[in-house]
This record gives structure tokens, C-alpha cells and sequence, in this order.
């Protein structure tokens, strides 16, 4: 009897031990809880630390509260230029009502993400189909991503979590646009450097007509200057014969005879036909006499 009434003792505080760790729980400080009895929610727990629950009765289920990340899958989408375009991003969000939450999608974290991600596809979709590629590649796209945070807002109203933020990590071009889109490239890079060149051989042309007027201009100043000197020259060597003239007509003449004879005979291949009396070849056969004029003296020049 001693026995039976120790065993139902023993049974009795392992029971009690039990059910004492089964009520205990933890609430971390990045953690909300939601307390269920019999699948009913019945209680929220904020503050963290160690709480108890009814055993065997109550459940508690533990919801992260920190800030959340989901990237949505790229869809490609239709601009209002009817151009074509593969988005992708992601999402931030927190679970800030658990009791929201838990009526909206269940006690599983990751069972907003397939309404999330449609919310948000939904909201691109809308947005992006009333502005152009120029529009979403430019700076006015931070207001497009204003405009798609709000609509997102206000499609998860309700669920018990709160959007902190939505990006585009990527706005590509379907392939066929990208060819399209690098052969009007090409062809607008053809079309500047056909219009650098042209503008180059045109300025080419320029600076060779102004030099070739600059070069002519300075042979022509070359040229008239050149001629003045050469006047200027001859006039001078006019003047100085004059005098010499002047001063011994007779030596004069003797010079004149003898340049003749270099000019004309000490050539080679020179021909001169003349007469055995010409007054040319006077000094040929006799030197000259001082005091005795010449028989016919040269002609001034």
C-alpha cells in the first residue's frame, strides 16, 4: 500500500513538473508572441523575458518583429511607351500587429510573401504602365518608387505588417530591345563621328586655303620687294657705269671689248662669225695703245 501510495506521489509531481515546463516560455526582445487556446488567439505578448501559459491548453506562437527583406521574381512588364522591360527588386517589411497577422495568414512567417510579392507586382505593374523608359531610367524614378511604396501601403492594410520600403534592383531590356536598342546606338555614334569628320575636313580645308592665301601673299610681298631691290640695284650699277663712262671713255671701251671676249669666246661652243676687220677682234691682234682712242668702242648698256 506504501508503494502504490508512493508511485501515485511520484506520478502526481511528474505531472506537476510537466505541466510547470510545459506553460514556461521565452519572449526574446526581437520577439512578439501570440497566445491560442484551442486555436482562438486570447493575448499578445510584448514585453520579453519569461512567461507562462496554460499547459496542454494554450500555445504560443513567436513572431520576429525585426525588419524583413523579400526580393520579388523578375516579370517583365510594358512601359507607357509600349516598350518592354524586365523588373526586379525587393521589399522591406516588419510584422507589427501579430494578432493581424495571425487572422490574415496563419502562424507561419512566411505565409505573407505570396500576397506580398502580388501586392507589390500588382503595384509596378500599375505604375509603370503610365510613364516611359526615359522617365523610369532618369531621376524622376524616386518618385515612381514613392508612388509604388504607397500603393503597396495601402494593399497590405490589414494583414498586420507594416512596408518599410520597396526597390528596383534591375531594369533591363528583353533581348530583342537590347539589340534594337545598342543598333540605334551604333548608329547615332556613326552619325556624330560622320559629323566630327566632316566638321574636321572642313576645317581642314579652312586652314589650307588661309595658308595657301598666306603663302601666296608673302611670295607675291617677296616678289615685289625683290623686284624693287633688283631696280633699285640695276639703277645704282646704271649710275656707276655712267660715271666710269664719264670719267675714262676709253677704259671703258678696253673693258667692255675684253668682257666680250670672255663672254664670247672663252665659252666652249660659243660660234662667232665675223670679219678678219671687225673692230671686235682689234686687241686680238694688237694690245691697246694708252692715249689711243678705240677704233669702235661698245655701246653702252
Amino acid at each position: 500500500m506504501r508503494r502504490f501510495s508512493l508511485a501515485v506521489v511520484a506520478v502526481i509531481a511528474l505531472i506537476v513538473v510537466v505541466g510547470v515546463l510545459g506553460g514556461l516560455y521565452t519572449v526574446r526582445q526581437t520577439e512578439e508572441a501570440l497566445i491560442t487556446q484551442f486555436g482562438k488567439p486570447v493575448a499578445v505578448i510584448t514585453a520579453p523575458g519569461l512567461h507562462f501559459k496554460a499547459p496542454f491548453v494554450q500555445t504560443a506562437i513567436l513572431f520576429d518583429k525585426r525588419l524583413q527583406t523579400d526580393a520579388f521574381p523578375a516579370e517583365e512588364l510594358i512601359l507607357g511607351d509600349q516598350k518592354r522591360l524586365i523588373v526586379d527588386g525587393f521589399v522591406e517589411y516588419q510584422i507589427v500587429n501579430p494578432l493581424a497577422y495571425y487572422q490574415s495568414v496563419g502562424p507561419s512567417q512566411d505565409a505573407i510573401l505570396q500576397r506580398l510579392d502580388a501586392v507589390v507586382s500588382a503595384a509596378v505593374r500599375n505604375e509603370l504602365a503610365g510613364v516611359d523608359m526615359v522617365t523610369v531610367l532618369s531621376s524622376a524614378r524616386t518618385h515612381i518608387l514613392e508612388r509604388i511604396l504607397a500603393n503597396v501601403r495601402t494593399g497590405m492594410d490589414g494583414f498586420g505588417v507594416q512596408v518599410v520600403d520597396v526597390r528596383l534592383t534591375r531594369t533591363n531590356l528583353p533581348v530583342q530591345n537590347t539589340e534594337a536598342v545598342l543598333a540605334r546606338m551604333r548608329s547615332e555614334r556613326e552619325r556624330v563621328a560622320a559629323e566630327l569628320r566632316a566638321t574636321g575636313d572642313e576645317q581642314s580645308l579652312t586652314i589650307r586655303a588661309d595658308a595657301d592665301r598666306q603663302r601666296t601673299v608673302l611670295l607675291a610681298d617677296a616678289q615685289a620687294q625683290g623686284s624693287a631691290l633688283r631696280g633699285e640695284g640695276e639703277a645704282e650699277a646704271i649710275g656707276i657705269y655712267a660715271k666710269a663712262i664719264e670719267r675714262d671713255p676709253r677704259f671703258y671701251g678696253i673693258w667692255r671689248t675684253l668682257e666680250a671676249y670672255r663672254e664670247g669666246l672663252a665659252k666652249p661652243g660659243n660660234r662667232l662669225v665675223l670679219s678678219p676687220s671687225s673692230p671686235l677682234l682689234h686687241y686680238l691682234e694688237a694690245a691697246p695703245v694708252a692715249g689711243a682712242a678705240p677704233p669702235n668702242p661698245p655701246s653702252q648698256p
